[in-house]
């Protein structure tokens, strides 16, 4: 059994926090093929008390204080593992952390960066020639990406990295799947994502633009920060809602909401969480439209696609129950015939095979 150190921002919190659910269902898959996993994450941003899960019995968490020495014990964790992993957004320290992670990594060991916005990491990195990660690259054996397709990769290559693979968002259906509506949630439409710079002009042309303009309907906001904007009168917000609450919420309404951030929705092929969350319990998607969606789900039959908030309003104005049903259950068999994390973990362990291999025979 390999051991595996994975440095992230939370395995066992959401708040504040998308990725831990691509972080649960990877690891998860990645255990049941047998890996050791410790998860790293650091006591930041309110997290521990907001825990939607404890630790499973599928993975270790060593929970670490948020200073210089926390973060110097963590790091000393990496010097027991075959495989090293470290994520972008970690939460505190985060250069400092990569470095520390990779001075203590046994020689041998694969070095993993893992980076859960791409787009907006290499935004940075271009923008800024002295970027700390642009020296650290080199060090990595490989990148693996949230998403990003053919532009990431490049994107990586150019700038130093050996390799770059994008490990797309995946289905858990041990933790998404369709359950009986629950009445917190009803609503004509609803949309769940954290307030966000880089996300609030989207979500205001997609969501509460078409809100403004059908005020006869019902729509639902979940996620931090909203109950501090002003809303039209037809949005309720509820704020954060756990991942326990996740089903209950995108089975309930007519249908919901995927609205990329922009550096996802500029670059393509970088489709959300939520994405595989609610077409695993069976939810009616309507997604803005990016690059690549076809790549998961087919529009019009799987998923409904909007270019701009009056198309939101168009779909939501003709969209009647028995449809939006069998988009729904179109789209939970085509994720769960190719997008579960089993397929991404076999991918990866696959890959992380061949690359141990050619570091004992270059």
């Amino acid at each position: 059994m390999q051991r595996m150190a994975f440095y992230g921002s939370s395995l066992l919190s959401s708040y504040w926090n998308g990725a831990a659910t691509y972080y649960r269902g990877l690891i998860r898959a990645l255990a049941a093929r047998g890996w050791d996993v410790t998860f790293h994450e650091p006591d930041v941003w309110e997290r521990q008390a907001h825990r939607d899960i404890e630790p499973p019995e599928w993975c270790r968490v060593a929970v670490w204080e948020g200073s210089t020495e926390g973060l110097r014990r963590a790091a000393d964790h990496a010097r027991h593992a075959d495989v090293v992993v470290v994520a972008s957004g970690i939460g505190y320290c985060d250069d400092a952390l990569r470095r520390a992670v990779l001075e203590r990594a046994r020689p041998e060991a694969l070095r993993i960066w893992w980076d859960v916005d791409a787009p907006a990491t290499l935004a940075e990195m271009r923008g800024a020639p002295d970027h700390p990660l642009r020296r650290d690259l080199p060090r990595f054996d490989i990148v693996f990406t949230y998403g990003g397709g053919q532009p990431v990769i490049d994107g990586y290559r150019a700038l130093g990295a050996r390799d770059c693979v994008p490990v797309y968002n995946a289905l858990d259906p041990q933790t998404h799947f369709p359950v009986e509506p629950d009445p917190r949630f009803a609503a004509d439409l609803g949309f769940l994502g954290n307030r966000l710079p880089d996300r609030e002009a989207r979500v205001e042309e997609f969501f509460l633009a078409p809100a403004r303009a059908l005020p006869a309907r019902r729509f639902l906001i979940g996620g931090s920060g909203w109950d501090q904007r002003a809303l039209p009168e037809n949005v309720r917000a509820i704020g954060h809602v756990g991942t326990g609450d996740h089903n209950a919420f995108n089975v309930t309404p007519r249908a919901v909401l995927n609205i990329a951030r922009d550096s996802m929705a500029q670059n393509g092929f970088s489709p959300a969480t939520r994405v595989f969350e609610a077409a695993g319990a069976g939810a009616c998607l309507i997604t803005d439209a990016w690059a690549g969606i076809e790549l998961f789900l087919a529009p019009g039959q799987e998923v409904l696609v909007a270019r701009d908030g009056h198309e939101v309003a168009e779909i939501l104005g003709t969209l009647d129950e028995a449809e939006a049903r069998r988009i729904g259950r179109a789209a939970r068999a085509r994720i769960l015939a190719a997008h579960t994390y089993h397929n991404r973990a076999e991918e990866v362990s696959a890959l992380l095979g061949r690359l141990a291999q050619r570091e004992l025979h270059p």
